[in-house]
């Protein structure tokens, strides 16, 4: 079982959410027995605060296993109802660092495409427009800088930041790969990168408004992977 000091992770607190650093690995909610996960980490340390009262948690959004980054919890349901609504309005603002061994072209663009899950095989993928069970994706992008790096099959390393509009599936990932760039150590969609990086992929920003005091909230999360080794400028953040 993966061992974790939650509290190292918890950015920000009050009687209303949590906001925490999701690390890679880690999955937001239960992935099977003897799998620490998130929530089981949260709930134990609000129980652990609180002994004799049963901890309230609620999941407004998720991250891949394999994807570190910010994420906001609601600790009553007020709260979760606010940010549900906000997520359903747009109003939560999630902003991506995305890592690829190509340069996108063009280097500013919006994606937008049809998304199908197959749950059974855990994988998203593009598809024609009006296919059964397909979702409309929208994602913006925007090429910040690139390294050369021999490591890659492209010879180099290019930091992408990326907002999304709808939070589909593996989204990034998928439009990203349809693109013809995708992220570095994407063991799913990337499987021919012999790289050996870890997923280039950190949700490095979120903004949105506090539950109750309606106050606008902003927190930043510098990524950790070797992947955004050299990419990333701690005064961009």
């Amino acid at each position: 079982m993966q061992k974790i000091n939650i509290q190292d992770n918890i950015i920000y607190e009050d009687q209303d959410i949590l906001v925490c650093r999701k690390p890679e690995g880690l999955p937001v909610q239960s992935a099977g027995v003897g799998t620490m996960d998130m929530e089981s980490a949260l709930k134990n340390y609000l129980a652990f605060k609180n002994p004799g009262k049963t901890p309230w948690l609620g999941i407004i959004h998720r991250l891949d296993q394999p994807v570190e980054g910010i994420l906001v919890f609601a600790l009553t349901q007020k709260a979760a109802a606010s940010l549900n609504r906000q997520m359903e309005k747009k109003e939560i603002e999630k902003i991506y660092l995305a890592v690829t061994d190509k340069i996108p072209e063009p280097q500013t663009a919006t994606l937008e495409d049809w998304l199908k899950k197959d749950g059974r095989n855990n994988l998203s993928a593009v598809v024609k427009p009006g296919t059964k069970g397909a979702k409309k994706a929208r994602l913006s992008y925007r090429v910040i800088r690139a390294l050369e790096d021999e490591r890659t099959a492209g010879g180099r390393r290019c930091l992408t930041e990326i907002r999304l509009d709808t939070g589909r599936h593996h989204q990034i990932r998928v439009q990203m790969a349809h693109l013809g760039t995708p992220l570095l150590g994407d063991r799913k969609y990337y499987p021919e990168d012999r790289s050996g990086y870890p997923l280039g992929l950190c949700a490095y920003k979120l903004k949105f408004s506090h539950p109750d005091t309606g106050e606008e909230m902003e927190f930043c999360a510098k990524p950790s992977k070797e992947t955004f080794a050299g990419l990333v400028v701690e005064e961009e953040l």
